[in-house]
């Protein structure tokens, strides 16, 4: 699913790079013209109608790319955000509810070896995890451990 805003910007994209490229070639052009010459008068045309402008539009065509790729990044962002505006739940209430259940609900519980926090089993942080070990409950108690905030295993031992 593509925005129309997206099908706009590349044309400057292009733009950019034909202008890089003709400046390119006036550079080159004038260089030539240029180391032709030996006296510094007759330099001057050459640095006036090819070098200068090719000069300027290698600047134009580097501000074009750079603008057309800031709009394609925007457009993008765009998009996502209107992707997340169209994926809105059924019903609030069960929204409500979802989002204040705990990710994990089983009863034993895991901490790991030199962490911070204590999780109950099914918790994503830890499930599958061979290093977990069950709860010493004197660090639980000393207040060394504090609950984890994803699986929230303080509101079963309350």
């Amino acid at each position: 699913m593509r925005t129309s805003r997206l099908r706009t910007v590349h044309p400057v994209l292009w733009a950019g790079w034909a202008a890089l490229a003709a400046g390119a070639v006036l550079c080159v052009v004038g260089w030539y013209g240029v180391s032709g010459e030996r006296h510094a008068e007759r330099q001057l045309p050459y640095l006036a109608s090819c070098s200068i402008p090719g000069a300027a539009l290698i600047i134009a065509g580097a501000v074009l790319l750079a603008r057309g790729r800031g709009s394609i990044a925007a457009a993008r962002v765009e998009e996502l955000y209107g992707l997340l505006v169209a994926a809105e739940p059924g019903e609030p209430e069960e929204a409500g509810r979802a989002a204040l259940a705990p990710l994990a609900v089983s009863g034993d519980l895991l901490m790991v070896p030199g962490g911070t926090l204590w999780h109950r089993a099914d918790c994503p942080l830890v499930a599958g995890k061979a290093e977990a070990v069950p709860v010493d409950s004197k660090l639980v108690a000393s207040g060394e451990l504090d609950p984890c905030p994803i699986c929230e295993p303080a509101e079963e031992t309350d």
